[in-house]
């Protein structure tokens, strides 16, 4: 299973991005799709979580300015990201966990989006 991000850019600060994740390959089902972010010099961490039952969760930075969905018929989650702050600036990645007998925990490749004062 392997996964393509995309959507990221330069963007000025106030300003949205959305970005995309297609799965592809031998899928049955995803369980939780996440976005993670990695700042220059500080260590990953969570952006957002969906299930695919539409659950979902956020950091509390993100929280009332990102929104994650995702397509089950697609296998493609987006983040929709609102109101950018120059802090937002990272590399963004997704992460597709399934569970059971074809189980996978894969991650795309990446996305920079830097995000200008």
């Amino acid at each position: 299973v392997q996964l393509q991000a995309s959507g990221g850019g330069l963007v000025q600060a106030g300003g949205s991005l959305r970005l995309s994740c297609a799965a592809s390959g031998r899928i049955r089902s995803i369980n939780v799709m996440r976005w993670y972010r990695q700042a220059p010099g500080k260590k990953r961490e969570l952006v957002a979580g969906i299930t695919s039952g539409g659950s979902t969760n956020y950091a509390d930075s993100m929280q009332g300015r990102f929104t994650i969905s995702r397509d089950n018929i697609k296998n493609t989650m987006y983040l929709q990201m609102n109101s950018l702050k120059p802090e937002d600036t990272a590399v963004y990645y997704c992460n597709a966990l399934a569970f059971g007998s074809y189980g996978f925990d894969n991650w795309g490749q990446g996305t920079l989006v830097t995000v200008s004062s």
